[in-house]
């Protein structure tokens, strides 16, 4: 269950008032699937390249504890929000 902490940083990231760059958005995706839902157990997308790039931005997190991902997710909402907020 994530912290309440984490799901701040959620909702933060979702306000940004500037979009971050697809490298941040994708590195904020893959942290955010690590910490909710653990390793990518998903077959990776052949066709939709948008579903693969998220695809292997989450499974770069591979092996990587939940708990630790979720620590990484709020420090880099927080590094992000110096430039989006």
């Amino acid at each position: 269950m994530p912290s309440p902490a984490f799901e701040d940083a959620a909702k933060q990231a979702k306000n940004f008032q500037t979009l971050p760059e697809d490298e941040e958005l994708l590195k904020l995706y893959g942290l955010f699937k690590q910490a909710t839902l653990g390793d990518n157990q998903t077959d990776k997308p052949v066709l939709d390249m948008r579903a693969r790039y998220k695809w292997m931005a989450w499974d770069e997190n591979r092996g990587m504890p939940q708990v630790e991902a979720e620590i990484q997710y709020i420090s880099y909402v927080q590094e992000l929000a110096s430039m989006y907020q």
